[in-house]
């Protein structure tokens, strides 16, 4: 029977599909710990206090990274170069989503509108991140490596998650509502379009490196395509909504540093 769990057992039991997964996952945390790093560093004076928070999800991000790669490390594998096509980071900055790099490698201070900006495109991809990490603990909770592995980020994704909600309804009493939910539903449906692309460029090689018969890959493509059209009717607005979370300041404590091992 073709489910999730089956799919992510076939790749993580194939050296090759698993060493791909896990280096498109640590490139997409490294660059988020990047981008994390350069906006704690630009933020405004008005919006000082929120620095340490932004660099702790930056560290979070990068610490994320360093346990994929330990993964690969463990079996004596070394890491890809990410194919193009399945780069979500690099993808959603050419839709025009979240701060550009050439503004993040500029030392000029941030505006108060460009915080807005990096919080709602953060909002929206923490929730997706959080969605996939839940994923993941559903499908490998069993594996002493990878289950581990996949808690420690999936508890930093829901803080991530938390963070943005309390931020974004912060900015919103101060008088940003508007440009907050113009921006969520702006960046909610150019994810949506981003998710889909990379989702079936990562099946297309997982496939080749599997070596699925076509029936299967011509399903789990339609199974992506019905997610985005799902999504693109009305499941966007679970990214644009915001509610107080229960987990408050989540990122106002230490990032926690100890490696992966």
């Amino acid at each position: 029977m073709l489910s999730a769990r089956s799919v992510f057992q076939e790749i993580l039991e194939n050296d090759e599909s698993f060493r791909l997964f896990c280096s498109i996952a640590a490139g997409g945390e490294a660059q988020g710990g990047w981008e994390n790093g350069r906006i704690a560093a630009l933020v405004p004076r008005s919006e000082r206090a929120l620095a340490p928070k932004i660099a702790r999800h930056g560290a979070d991000e990068d610490k994320h990274g360093r346990i994929f790669d330990a993964l690969m490390r463990k079996r004596g594998l070394v890491p890809v170069p990410v194919p193009p096509e399945t780069d979500y980071t690099m993808l959603l900055e050419r839709q025009g989503i979240g701060l550009a790099h050439d503004r993040l490698v500029r030392d000029e201070p941030l505006t108060e509108r460009d915080v807005v900006v990096y919080l709602a495109h953060s909002r929206v991809t923490e929730q997706r991140a959080s969605e996939q990490m839940a994923l993941l603990l559903r499908c490998f909770s069993h594996d002493p490596e990878v289950g581990r592995a996949v808690r420690m980020i999936a508890h930093d994704e829901d803080s991530h998650l938390a963070y943005t909600h309390e931020e974004l309804l912060r900015l919103a009493a101060a008088g940003h509502g508007r440009l907050i939910q113009h921006t969520l539903r702006e960046c909610a449906l150019a994810e949506i379009r981003v998710y889909r692309d990379v989702s079936l460029a990562v099946t297309a090689h997982m496939g080749r490196i599997l070596g699925w018969p076509e029936a299967k890959r011509a399903l789990l493509a339609a199974g992506i395509h019905a997610v985005h059209g799902c999504e693109r009717l009305t499941g966007w607005r679970r990214m644009v909504t915001l509610s107080m979370p229960e987990r408050r300041n989540a990122l106002g404590g230490t990032a926690t540093t100890a490696e992966y091992a």
